[in-house]
């Protein structure tokens, strides 16, 4: 059996100043909602990437970037094929009147975006990735940003 290839993939946890988190809805695979973020361009680092694809995916310009916060791992369908993803999450605040989808260049098969309370990610019935979203957010908005990036499933 092969080692699907890796892909390296920069994501974002996003924030608004009510401590709500941003969450895009994608139709493939039955639904499911994720947090912002892409594959690396070559030569690019992380948080680079987190920046260009909160640019390109939501018109934001205007982002608070912090720490890398999460890390997962996980084998992942990207154009056909199926590849070992590695994805570092990093803490970003964004005001939702500086999100601005006119300005969007890629969005990725996007359909929507939502802003979501601690308690709809704890009790929703939706799919939403990574798996452990509102447990981690919790943890950071109690204890800040973990020294070392927690490990998500």
């Amino acid at each position: 059996m092969r080692t699907p290839p890796l892909r390296k993939a920069a994501r974002a946890v996003v924030l608004d100043p009510d401590q709500r988190v941003l969450l895009l809805h994608y139709d493939e695979n039955d639904g499911f909602w994720a947090s912002p973020g892409g594959g690396l361009e070559p030569g690019e680092d992380y948080p680079t990437a987190v920046l260009r694809e909160l640019r390109e995916e939501l018109g934001a310009e205007k982002v608070d970037l912090s720490a890398q916060i999460a890390e997962r791992s996980t084998h992942h369908p990207v154009g056909g094929l199926t590849v070992r993803q590695v994805e570092k999450y990093f803490l970003s605040r964004i005001a939702p009147g500086d999100i601005d989808p006119d300005r969007a260049t890629q969005t990725d098969n996007i359909r929507s975006h939502r802003w979501w309370t601690l308690e709809n990610l704890r009790t929703t019935r939706e799919t939403v990735y990574p798996h452990g979203l509102s447990e981690l957010v919790t943890w950071v908005l109690a204890e800040g940003p973990p020294e070392k990036p927690m490990i998500l499933r």
